[in-house]
């Protein structure tokens, strides 16, 4: 948090203004931190500043209130310049009781300011969480500006008019406090008003209750002595390029990728999904754009989600199936079948801590091998994987690239990271998204020796090597499907071992074949060391490498969007470097592909606790690597 300059409110109160801060909210999973933390998130957005955020929470849908695993968070980052990270340590906590401020306070650095609410320190609340005494009261947080609010008694003294209970009063703390912080920060507030009205339209006086204590909190801000001081974030107006901008998560931007995908190849979008964490906001959202062809089906199980999606593609749909690492290892079967069937299918891991169940709400990187070699036999399939959470959006118009040109089934590999973050997003005007059109058979396509024309469901395109796609129904097309193998051309079952080995390289020649940009390599200096990485570790490794640079380091980097294929230079790439550093967050999986394609002796740097790296974490690493250490 960069103090910049400072000048008199009218209030008589100081405005300082900064050039970036960052904003942890934490509570029990009762108390809305998620809701306030979007709140102000989506302030934050409409007011111009670029963003980043890293909601945090249980598995449980109801911890236990008071308790340490019970906490949930929502950490933002947000700046008058371009910004990657939601930031490694927090400048404001607000803590709604002993257990936030226990589980939270370890991440701040000397300096910061924390919010507590006084009337949740009680001594039963105190001793729950292992506090022998009040951290407020035991010199224990003089490192900090403390500031004790009883926001549970401000927040029932401003609802009294309404008649309300007090334990239904006080579930509008969390609105009090977006109040506050909103007045610190200098946030607008009419976004956030006309939300709760429309939130809550169906029970007007909770609706009013809520504004009444989002006010209560502004104003207690703009009254009490405690808060001596508010802060300017200026918009980031250089940060963006022109255009219509709006705050996305990874999981909506890739919904909305996959609409825009559906109706740049004039195909119908049929989504068959069973719920999982965290994947489920993709179906929720997508039952919503009935009015753009969209079909979605929440199946009994996640192979009969798969099956179905498999069924919609040969029948003609652009099909997507949507789960995470436990699901994929139940579609297994039914992915394979669509590697012998060669039909397009979008399978959308957003990944998650592993193995088995492991940490549904935390994000990890360790799907990668699952979705390279995750299937029997020699079975492979396309991956691509987004950098972003507004990158999640053209991810999914890749994914559907590949799959209809390619006829294949293609792997998108999301994460909890990138699926529950968000920042800003340019919208794109409809002539910048690409043509993914596609023709049907419609005709027979092979003539025998006799002269008979007719149908070969095998019969390749000499480019791309896909077969043809007809669509049930049409005359004369009819052909035979199934798992069994195919003879070459024809599609009938065939044992042969010759036909056997010509379609397992065949398959495989399609997908080593697939058209894919080479990587972009980021190399201002002649550095003489390479950071690699995949997915959402960009954030972090860029924050990092710019760090590293601005400290007068000389560092490399590239990032892959492909990861099979490979960009057909990364070879290359990787052999100009003395040393390659893979971060990722898994036990060196890329690094593993690396090693055995390319004979290169990458070094992985990895980060298994369900949580993404930390931008100074990571600058150490490497400057460790840079110097040969």
């Amino acid at each position: 948090m960069t103090s910049q300059v400072s000048s008199p409110a009218e209030a008589g109160k100081d405005v300082h203004r900064l050039d970036r801060v960052i904003i942890r909210f934490a509570g029990d999973s009762g108390d809305g931190m998620q809701l306030t933390g979007d709140r102000f998130t989506s302030e934050t957005a409409s007011f111009g500043n670029d963003l980043a955020t890293l909601p945090n929470f249980p598995a449980e849908i109801r911890a236990p209130a008071g308790t340490l695993p019970g906490v949930s968070s929502f950490q933002l980052h947000f700046a008058d310049h371009d910004i990657l990270t939601p930031g490694d340590a927090p400048d404001v906590l607000v803590a709604m009781n002993p257990a936030a401020l226990k589980a939270n306070v370890e991440d701040l650095p000397p300096g910061a300011e924390i919010i507590v609410d006084t009337d949740e320190f009680t001594k039963r609340a105190l001793q729950k969480v292992g506090y022998a005494e009040s951290p407020l009261e035991d010199g224990s947080l003089d490192a900090f500006r403390l500031h004790r609010v009883p926001l549970t008694t401000l927040t029932v003294a401003a609802l009294e008019r309404f008649e309300l209970s007090r334990k239904d009063a006080q579930r509008s703390k969390n609105m009090f406090a977006l109040g506050l912080l909103s007045w610190m920060y200098h946030r607008p507030t009419e976004g956030t008003e006309k939300f709760l009205r429309a939130k809550f339209a169906k029970k007007p006086q909770i609706a009013e209750a809520n504004l009444a204590a989002f006010r209560a909190g502004w104003n207690f801000g703009e009254t009490t002595e405690d808060f001596a001081v508010s802060y300017e974030i200026a918009p980031a107006a250089e940060a963006f390029p022109a255009g219509t901008y709006r705050n996305i998560s990874g999981n909506l931007a890739l919904s909305y990728g996959l609409v825009a995908a559906s109706q740049q190849a004039d195909l119908p979008l049929f989504l068959g999904s069973y719920p999982i964490t965290p994947a489920s906001d993709i179906l929720h959202e997508l039952s919503r754009h009935k009015n753009f062809g969209v079909r979605t089906f929440q199946a009994e199980d996640e192979i009969a989600a798969v099956g179905a999606a498999l069924g919609a593609a040969f029948g003609g749909s652009l099909a997507v199936t949507t789960t995470s690492g436990p699901g994929v290892a139940l579609k297994a079967e039914t992915i394979g079948l669509a590697v012998s069937l060669e039909l397009p299918l979008l399978v959308i891991d957003i990944q998650r801590g592993g193995p088995s169940t492991g940490l549904p709400t935390k994000t990890e990187q360790a799907d990668l091998m699952q979705a390279m070699y995750g299937r029997n036999g020699e079975a492979p399939v396309p991956v691509v994987a987004p950098r972003t959470p507004a990158d999640c959006f053209d991810a999914a118009l890749e994914a559907a690239r590949i799959a209809v040109t390619y006829r294949t089934p293609v792997f998108l590999l999301s994460d909890g990271y990138l699926a529950n973050g968000s920042e800003p997003w340019r919208i794109p005007r409809p002539d910048e998204l690409p043509d993914l059109r596609v023709q049907f058979a419609q005709r027979p396509n092979h003539t025998l020796a006799d002269g008979t024309e007719v149908f070969w469901p095998y019969k390749r395109d000499p480019q791309t090597l896909a077969r043809p796609w007809a669509v049930p129904g049409t005359p004369g097309l009819e052909h035979r499907i199934g798992g069994i193998e195919k003879q070459d051309g024809t599609g009938n079952i065939s044992y042969d071992p010759a036909n056997h080995d010509f379609m397992v390289r065949t398959r495989q020649a399609k997908i080593d074949g697939i058209d894919v940009p080479d990587v972009e390599v980021d190399d201002p200096h002649g550095a003489r060391t390479l950071v690699l990485g995949w997915g959402s570790t960009y954030g972090p490794i860029t924050a990092a490498v710019r760090r590293l640079r601005a400290a007068g380091e000389s560092i490399a980097q590239a990032h892959l969007r492909h990861l099979n294929p490979f960009p057909k230079n990364l070879g290359a790439v990787l052999g100009r470097y003395e040393r390659v550093v893979v971060p990722e967050m898994n036990l060196g999986q890329l690094s593993a592909l690396l090693r055995a394609k390319y004979l290169v002796d990458v070094q992985p740097f990895t980060q298994v606790n369900g949580m993404p790296f930390k931008e100074e974490q990571l600058a150490d690493a490497l400057e460790a690597t840079i110097h040969g250490h």
